[in-house]
């Protein structure tokens, strides 16, 4: 599987997303032909090679007609998707960008979502900067996302609202939940349209992900200081073959007072919301009483939502977390016929490793139904899959 690496050491922009892109080999052409899909007029792209701190980038900036400059509402945006030609993904993903973005400004603004107008984010250049980064992943075939923690500047910055303080409101905001930090001059190196890509495209944050890196795209910022790049760095490679190694949140927490039916409900909630895996450790806490203690893996973005379930489902009244890194192999699920019937089986790869794991309900329906032992049902798509294997080779 392909997958890109977003190294925001020095922030992250839409412009800086375009420009990686283009410079890890999108060809502007084919950009601007995916964009006019988009019922949108009265800008050009424009892309040029630049250096910062000694380094080649590629700087895109989206250059705009001022007739069709202007403020945009989430009804403007939804219009404009829903009159696009893009692809249902594109639209949808987009859409979940702009979505994060309108309810950051309301939260901060205390407004609904649809009473927002979105200045300096709202004009052309933001959809165009939002869709293309999108198209621009799709030429690539990337498949996921996954992102450095993100350096967010400092200082203050312009905005219609008039001088704010770094990062901005929204982009706070939006950051929630995610590793950030501040270095470098004082400027505003993360943006509320980067904070709305990332935040809805990275499937994790932390060190760089184990995977053969093939192609390297910089992309350039608008600023050029002399004491570090303004550049964001996509780094893009394939896993196959590669056990994959990702940074993951487990959270706990001991309960000692709840009704036993209820763990149930609440697994269902956290796997709902995105838990990578949930399990119960029975424990004894102090003066011997017997306790349960419930776990939970899941990314790091996800951890605000795995928190406020946990502390509204169950009795604990406070819960514990940590970051730690994990090797994954690199895992597909596809049907193998077994003589009895259909079955589901995870095939899970690291290199010479293999391993397959037939879907365990599917094999218990077709032992009940041929009235066979449930083991011989198992074996047998066990054995399926190899040979499957081996004739596609």
């Amino acid at each position: 599987m392909k997958i890109a690496w977003f190294d925001c050491f020095s922030g992250i922009s839409g412009d800086m997303c375009l420009g990686a892109l283009v410079d890890a080999g999108v060809p502007l052409g084919a950009l601007a032909k995916e964009l006019k899909k988009i019922p949108i007029q009265g800008y050009k792209l424009m892309s040029d090679k630049v250096k910062r701190c000694g380094i080649a980038a590629t700087k895109v900036d989206v250059v705009i007609d001022k007739k069709h400059s202007g403020e945009r509402r989430w009804d403007h945006i939804q219009n404009i998707v829903k009159r696009s030609t893009l692809s249902p993904s594109i639209k949808k993903k987009g859409l979940s960008v702009f979505t994060s973005i309108f309810e950051a400004e309301a939260k901060v603004h205390g407004e609904p979502p649809g009473e927002i107008h979105l200045h300096e984010l709202g004009a052309v250049d933001c959809v165009v900067d939002i869709f293309g980064t999108l198209i621009g992943l799709e030429i690539l075939g990337i498949k996921e996302v996954y992102a450095s923690p993100i350096n967010l500047g400092s200082g203050t910055v312009k905005t219609s609202h008039g001088i704010l303080p770094v990062p901005a409101p929204a982009t706070a905001e939006l950051l929630k939940g995610i590793p950030v930090y501040s270095s470098g001059d004082p400027f505003e190196k993360t943006t509320p349209t980067g904070a709305g890509l990332i935040r809805t495209l990275a499937h994790g944050f932390g060190s760089i992900p184990a995977f053969a890196p093939d192609t390297t795209g910089i992309g350039a910022g608008g600023k050029d200081p002399a004491s570090m790049p303004n550049v964001l760095r996509i780094i893009i490679g394939d896993t196959s073959h590669v056990a994959g190694q990702d940074t993951v949140v487990v959270i706990e927490t001991n309960i000692d007072d709840m009704n036993p039916q209820i763990y149930e409900y609440v697994s269902e909630r956290l796997f709902d919301a995105g838990a990578l895996d949930v399990w119960l450790t029975q424990i004894m806490m102090k003066k011997m009483r017997p306790a349960a203690k419930l776990s939970v893996i899941c990314s790091r973005n996800e951890l605000p939502v795995m928190t406020e379930i946990i502390l509204r489902e169950t009795t604990s009244i406070g819960i514990r977390w940590y970051e730690t890194a994990r090797t994954i192999m690199e895992r597909e699920i596809r049907n193998v016929e077994t003589g009895y019937g259909t079955v589901g089986i995870k095939i899970a790869r690291s290199g010479n490793i293999a391993k397959a794991t037939p879907e365990y309900e599917d094999c218990r329906k077709l032992a009940k139904k041929n009235c066979v032992p449930l083991a011989q049902v198992m074996e047998k798509a066990k054995e399926n899959a190899v040979l499957k294997k081996s004739r596609s080779r």
